[in-house]
């Protein structure tokens, strides 16, 4: 049961933690690097179970650490359930699958923010992936569609005082792979285009992701390097709220690194990976405004456990007929 080369799409939590409801830090509805291992290859029919935790340990960078101070520190615990649904339909060519998954979350900010929230992130779902396989290439083609689900939990005067997020996100994404021989040599790319806080209209700006996956299995293990890229691509937009004035343009750049293990148990598929980010930088105050513009520089470790709950073959459990004449 190579979970290394299904997408495996499991959603993450950002640092969305805000000081005040003076303005709103950059908010990622998908943690970077959750396409890390997997790929545009799709499993066997069946319903598969993921569960899936990650830490991150940062700092916020950039020039609103003018206003706040060069060293405060965020981190976050995020604990991930998920379900990948693959009914053994084909459409175009391609197989059909989908998936549905609840995020639990922990997180905080240091001084001089000095908040703490927990409770459940937006709902994930994906209602279509189609995966295309080119002959015998080795070469994989996979797109869908992720809506984050406004449902998460929701304080503050902005609705931006905790760890859900009261607007809706769409996200594209695109995953091409090289499936062959053990390897996975896979580039994902997805972006968060976002509609507007339905408590204040400030609308935060589209961001971009691409994850990079480069890694062997020999044998039950599967090792390789890991990479990812995310950036905000589009300005915030302020509204009423904020007697529209562009509170948070924020345009940044992160770049990371890291490894990938995975073991096949079997019955089940655990991989971890970890991803050190070398390089942020943020920037985009209108002018005449203090740049409030940040991004966040850490270490992140991933750890997931895949396995599948159901199939059409399997056998019967064997035994005695339950009645018999």
């Amino acid at each position: 049961m190579r979970f290394t080369k299904t997408l495996i799409a499991v959603m993450g939590c950002s640092i969305c933690v805000s000081a005040t409801e003076a303005f709103e830090f950059s908010a990622q509805q998908q943690k970077s690097g959750v396409f890390l291992g997997a790929s545009a290859g799709v499993p066997p029919e069946g319903i598969y179970m993921i569960n899936q935790f990650f830490t991150y340990q940062a700092n916020i960078v950039g020039p609103v650490t003018n206003t706040i101070g060069s060293k405060t520190g965020v981190q976050a615990a995020v604990d991930v359930q998920a379900f990948l649904f693959v009914p053994g339909w084909t459409f175009l060519g391609a197989t059909y699958d989908a998936v549905i998954g609840v995020p639990f979350a922990m997180q905080s900010a240091g001084n001089p923010i000095n908040a703490q929230a927990s409770g459940m992130h937006n709902t994930y779902i994906v209602p279509a992936e189609l995966s295309w396989k080119l002959a015998d290439s080795g070469v994989s083609v996979k797109t869908g569609l992720g809506i984050f689900v406004p449902d998460g939990t929701v304080t503050g005067l902005g609705g931006t005082g905790n760890v859900g997020a009261p607007y809706w996100t769409f996200q594209p994404e695109v995953i091409v792979s090289y499936l062959k021989d053990g390897w996975n040599l896979s580039a994902a790319l997805y972006e968060e285009i976002n509609t507007a806080n339905s408590i204040t209209g400030y609308r935060t700006g589209n961001i971009l992701h691409a994850d990079f996956t480069a890694t062997k299995t020999i044998g039950k293990w599967t090792v390789g390097p890991v990479a990812y890229y995310v950036g905000q691509v589009t300005s915030d937009r302020s509204s009423a709220f904020y007697n529209n004035l562009i509170q948070n343009a924020n345009r940044y750049d992160v770049w990371s690194i890291g490894a990938l293990v995975g073991y096949d148990f079997g019955p089940a598929a655990f991989t971890v990976w970890a991803t050190q980010e070398v390089s942020a930088r943020a920037s985009g105050a209108m002018a005449g405004q203090t740049d409030l513009s940040n991004a966040t520089k850490g270490f992140t470790a991933f750890a997931t456990l895949s396995y599948k709950i159901w199939s059409p073959d399997e056998a019967p459990t064997s035994g005695r007929p339950l009645a018999h004449k």
